[in-house]
C-alpha cells in the first residue's frame, strides 16, 4: 500500500493565490504600494506578451518607482519655497526676443551649472522677467534631483538680522548652506535694511563664502556691480563679496522691456455722465 502524499510544509497548496498575497505582504513592509488588481494586470499582460523575466521585473517596479519619483519631485518644489508657479514653458519668449537668449536659458535649465557648482548672476532692470526665468530654472532643477530654496533677499537677511537676537545664527547659515542651489532674489540693500540689520552685509557674506566651490548660489539683481561700492557703502566687504560670487560664476545681463508696463491696463477717460430720466430723478428724491 502506498503512503499517502503529503503537503511539503514550505509548498503552498494553491501557488496562484498565495504567492500574490505573499508578494504583496513584501512590498507592503518595504513600504511599496501596489494593489492586488495592478500585480494581477502586471501578470495577464507578462503572460500575453511571453515578457522575459527581466520584461517582468521590469514592468512591476516601474509604477512604484515613477510615482516615488513624483512624490519626490514635489516635496523638492514644495521646500524650495518659490514664489509662484512659473515655468519656463510658460514664459513669453517673443517678447524680449533680442535680450534674452532662450538657448542659454534651456542651457542653465539642464542643471550643468549646478553640477559643476557654478555660480549664477542674473542682472537686469525691474519687470524683464528674471524671477519668472530663475524660477524656471529652479523647478527644473528640483525635477533633476537638486535641492533648491528661493528666498528674498530682505527676508534672507531678516531671518540672518532674527538669528543674531536668539543665538542661532550658526544655525540659520547651516540652513542656507544645504540646497544645492540657493536663489536670492531682489538683491539690493536699501539705507533702511541696512539701519535695521547693521550686520546684514557681513551675514550675507558668511553664507556666500561657505557656499563658494560647494553649490551653486543665483543672485537676482537691478544693480549693477560697479555701483555695488556706492550702493553698499563698505569698500572692502563689497570686494570680498564679488570675488566670492565671481568665482565660476556665469552672468547674465537682461537689458529689456519690461513686462509689467506692457501689461499695465490704462484706465479710458472720463466721458460725460448720462443724464438720469425724470422719473430716475423722482424716484432717487423717494
Amino acid at each position: 500500500m502506498k503512503p499517502r502524499p503529503t503537503n511539503h510544509p514550505h509548498r503552498p497548496t494553491n501557488p496562484s493565490e498565495t504567492l500574490p498575497a505573499q508578494i504583496l505582504e513584501h512590498l507592503a513592509a518595504l513600504k511599496v504600494s501596489f494593489s492586488r488588481e495592478q500585480l494581477d494586470h502586471v501578470l495577464h499582460q507578462a503572460e500575453q506578451n511571453s515578457w522575459s523575466y527581466l520584461e517582468l521585473l521590469e514592468a512591476f517596479l516601474s509604477p512604484p518607482a515613477q510615482s516615488r519619483r513624483e512624490r519626490s519631485v514635489e516635496h523638492r518644489i514644495r521646500t524650495a519655497r518659490f514664489p509662484g508657479t512659473h515655468t519656463l514653458e510658460q514664459f513669453d519668449w517673443a517678447f524680449n526676443a533680442a535680450a534674452i537668449d532662450r538657448l542659454q536659458i534651456e542651457e542653465l535649465a539642464t542643471g550643468d551649472f549646478i553640477r559643476r557648482k557654478d555660480n549664477l548672476l542674473m542682472v537686469g532692470n525691474s519687470g524683464v522677467g528674471k524671477t519668472h526665468l530663475m524660477e524656471g530654472i529652479g523647478r527644473r532643477a528640483c525635477v533633476l534631483g537638486y535641492r533648491v530654496r528661493y528666498s528674498l533677499s530682505e527676508e534672507m537677511l531678516a531671518e540672518l538680522g532674527a538669528s543674531l537676537a536668539d543665538g542661532t545664527t550658526l544655525q540659520c547659515v547651516r540652513d542656507y548652506l544645504r540646497p544645492e542651489l540657493l536663489i536670492i532674489d531682489g538683491f539690493g540693500f536699501d539705507r533702511i535694511e541696512r539701519e535695521q540689520s547693521p550686520q546684514a552685509l557681513n551675514l550675507l557674506y558668511k553664507v556666500i563664502d561657505r557656499r563658494n566651490t560647494k553649490y551653486s548660489t543665483a543672485l537676482i539683481t537691478n544693480v549693477e556691480f560697479d555701483e555695488w561700492n556706492q550702493y553698499l557703502s563698505d569698500g572692502p566687504m563689497v570686494m570680498a563679496l564679488l570675488d566670492r560670487l565671481f568665482d565660476r560664476a556665469i552672468i547674465l545681463r537682461i537689458d529689456g522691456k519690461s513686462y509689467r508696463a506692457h501689461r499695465a491696463r490704462r484706465l479710458p477717460p472720463p466721458g460725460p455722465k448720462t443724464p438720469r430720466s425724470s422719473s430716475s430723478a423722482a424716484k432717487a428724491k423717494r
